[in-house]
């Protein structure tokens, strides 16, 4: 794995430098609340629609994206089925409402529907869960520097999470906007130009279309799963149904996103915004994806490390288990070197029992990783010490360092570095946001506007600051992308019910909101922790569906056997 030389770093350096100054140059000095937490209503639909992508498309998505493609194919997409659908509901139900009652936030119409408790209460599941979300935003880059640089993420995280603090806390709502136009920009051409080399380093007699047929012989290219299987994560059903649950509640109700709409010049900016993410998104996704296919393709030729974190390598090999590693790397080769002749019978010949012995010999190679895995969980076990071994999340950047020409890695790892500080951004101003609207506003009496901006400044640090010190403590789990999702699913679900609650079922009261969506919210917790352990089978995706159902089941029933209840708001 080569060292950054100078180009990289120059290119690398002045594009993370020029974000960050251009953003506080930009919106420094913003004297009034409109300014700073709507960016004073200014944003066309082309600004919204990249500021929406830009704060959901993290390091993570570029990150584990085409690891998750190198290791199970095409079928991810799916979980992005419902965001379509969900654009279209939230343009004609929650941004109408949003803008004729001229909010800040979106849990200020929970207290004109219902109380305050319950708008309390909403904003509060969404600082847990958003603020551990800007942790694991920073922690992602983090990561990816650690290998690159041979630094610890403690410096690394603190460097990061610095470097987004000074233009969000400087210019808020509108700082984040303007700098994530250029970020997507920067991620757009760094992505394309990645897959067009990746294209190009295969050998000279594949084609892209020869390319595609390889990753399919090995079930990569399956889009679609019918299946009702629970025991899939992602299929049709899961990505149409939880899918377009989570994507209304995110997009919808938390406020990281909210805000990004919010600054519309206008409704109809606003919703153009939404749908042009809403028509981009997907395709992007299904983009980043075949890039990793496209890699899981370039190491159908050249030669891969049995494990791509190199410091799992490094830690396994010093142990005592090394021989037993080094043997599973031998294995490694001689499926690799048999794979070679199975490839070029099935490139001459495209019959099918030479593309079921592709498929076999990836199997192989996959059985072999899994041991190597067991081997340095082991490993680091022995040596009392913590080591991902899962490396979903190493494969891209693997790729990148070891096979980019000089100056397009420096582009590359801006790239991701760009979206960690983007996506991150958006979170710290919509934490900072919700806590001045909807905690300290309401519950105090702020005397002038300087005040507020001032006081939303200092929370949005604050924020900044318990984000990077969630990062310093984080670990990997399965998948970093997976593990973001997972978060968002377990408080998502109950959030979009009190809001389905409050447009459409203008029977039932506060009371029986907040109770529950107390309820619920240990309910989801519970169900979570029983599919962990193996109690039951609901992948994630569905706590989303299974949430926002239980809220609206729950308080039906509380209000149904307490009639007498008026506390309701018109």
């Amino acid at each position: 794995m080569q060292t950054l030389s100078w180009i990289d770093w120059t290119v690398l350096c002045f594009t993370l430098i020029a974000i960050v100054t251009y953003g506080t140059l930009q919106t420094r000095g913003s004297k009034n609340v409109k300014d700073y937490l709507r960016g004073g209503n200014t944003s066309k639909w082309w600004t919204i629609g990249l500021s929406v992508m830009a704060t959901q498309a993290s390091a993570i998505t570029f990150l584990s994206t085409p690891g998750q493609a190198f290791n199970d194919g095409m079928g991810f997409v799916q979980f992005y089925f419902g965001l379509p659908i969900a654009m279209v509901v939230i343009c004609m139900v929650f941004i109408p409402l949003y803008y004729r009652l001229k909010v800040y936030t979106a849990y200020e119409f929970l207290e004109n529907r219902f109380d305050l408790k319950t708008r309390t209460l909403a904003a509060i599941l969404f600082l847990i869960q958003r603020g551990l979300a800007a942790g694991i935003t920073i922690f992602a880059p983090a990561i990816i520097l650690s290998v690159v640089l041979g630094w610890d993420l403690l410096t690394l995280n603190i460097i990061i999470g610095v470097l987004v603090i000074i233009y969000t806390v400087s210019g808020g709502t509108r700082a984040v906007n303007v700098t994530q136009k250029h970020q997507m920009v920067v991620i757009f051409i760094g992505m394309l130009i990645a897959f067009f080399l990746i294209v190009d380093k295969l050998p000279e007699d594949i084609t892209f279309s020869k390319a595609l047929e390889i990753a399919g012989a090995s079930g990569k290219m399956e889009v679609l799963d019918f299946s009702f299987d629970l025991n899939n994560r992602y299929t049709f059903w899961s990505g149409i149904i939880g899918g377009t649950f989570l994507m209304l509640s995110y997009f919808g109700t938390d406020q990281s996103q909210v805000q990004r709409y919010l600054s519309g010049k206008s409704i109809k900016e606003m919703q153009l915004g939404l749908i042009f993410n809403g028509i981009l998104k997907v395709p992007m996704q299904f983009f980043i994806l075949l890039v990793g296919v496209m890699v899981f393709v370039f190491y159908q030729f050249n030669e891969a490390p049995i494990n791509f974190n190199p410091t799992a390598t490094e830690v396994v090999l010093n142990s005592e288990y090394a021989e037993d590693y080094k043997a599973l790397q031998k294995e490694q080769q001689v499926i690799f070197n048999d794979k070679q002749k199975i490839i070029k019978a099935y490139m001459s010949s495209e019959n099918d029992n030479a593309s079921k012995y592709i498929a076999l010999a990836n199997e192989a190679n996959e059985d072999i990783r899994s041991e190597a895995r067991l081997l340095i969980d082991k490993a680091s076990e022995s040596q009392d010490i913590k080591i991902e071994s899962n490396d979903k999340d190493y494969v891209f950047i693997h790729f990148i360092l070891t096979n980019l020409p000089r100056g397009l890695i420096g582009l590359l790892l801006a790239v991701i570095l760009s979206a960690a500080m983007s996506s991150t951004a958006s979170e710290l101003n919509a934490l900072g946001s919700t806590t001045t609207i909807d905690l300290y506003k309401r519950n105090t009496s702020p005397k002038t506007e300087e005040d507020m901006v001032k006081a939303s400044r200092w929370f949005t640090f604050a924020w900044g600051i318990i984000a990077i010190g969630v990062a310093c403590v984080a670990n990997l789990a399965e998948n970093l992308i997976q593990l973001v999702n997972i978060i968002g699913s377990i408080f998502y679900g109950n959030v979009l019910g009190i809001f389905l609650l409050a447009f459409f079922f203008k029977f039932v009261r506060g009371n029986a909101v907040f109770i529950g969506a107390l309820i619920t919210q240990v309910l989801v917790i519970l169900l979570f922790f029983l599919n962990e352990f193996g109690y039951i089978n609901l992948p994630f995706l569905w706590l989303n569906f299974v949430g926002c159902a239980l809220v609206i089941a729950i308080a039906c029933f509380i209000q149904y056997i307490s009639p007498n209840d008026k506390t309701i708001r018109s």
